[in-house]
């Protein structure tokens, strides 16, 4: 089977990589390219473990086709933090201890982060409508949700 040439941005670096047409963006990202953070958790979408974002709009890489990433930006759970210095919500998920096995800490970090970019001001039920689409069997979600809303507030802040 003939393999597809791929051009694409991956958290800010622009990438090629020779795909099969059946292949998901998750395992081009994990087998091929290295970026491991994004995880398998259950290949249907319904779990968001291995959430990424395509042009700014937050999907699930297992239900993506990796030939779609032609010409498109791509952002996963290794472009949040800048060399040794964490995102702010990766900070806040540490200091809430909004995280235990995780496996889905990068899916919601990657969710919240798209969340905060379209609605810097959410309300505690607008980060449990949009972290809905991400699964967690450790921790449950209130300290994620008081994360999310703590580094909103502080954004806020840092804003006036």
């Amino acid at each position: 089977m003939a393999k597809t040439h791929v051009t694409t941005t991956i958290n800010g670096e622009p990438i090629e990589f020779l795909c099969d047409a059946s292949q998901t963006m998750l395992d081009v990202l994990r087998d091929q390219l290295g970026l491991t953070g994004s995880k398998e958790g259950c290949g249907s979408g319904d779990c968001g473990a291995c959430s990424i974002t395509l042009d700014d709009r937050l999907i699930c890489s297992c239900l993506m086709l990796a030939v779609e990433a032609e010409g498109k930006k791509i952002e996963t759970i290794e472009g949040m933090a800048q060399g040794d210095h964490l995102h702010p919500l990766q900070k806040k998920f540490i200091e809430f201890a909004a995280l235990q096995c995780g496996i889905c800490t990068p899916g919601f970090l990657v969710a919240s982060k798209a969340l905060l970019a379209k609605n810097p001001n959410p309300t505690e039920t607008e980060v449990r409508f949009w972290l809905a689409g991400n699964l967690c069997r450790c921790t449950g979600y209130d300290k994620i949700v008081r994360a999310v809303m703590d580094v909103a507030a502080e954004m806020r802040e840092t804003a006036r």
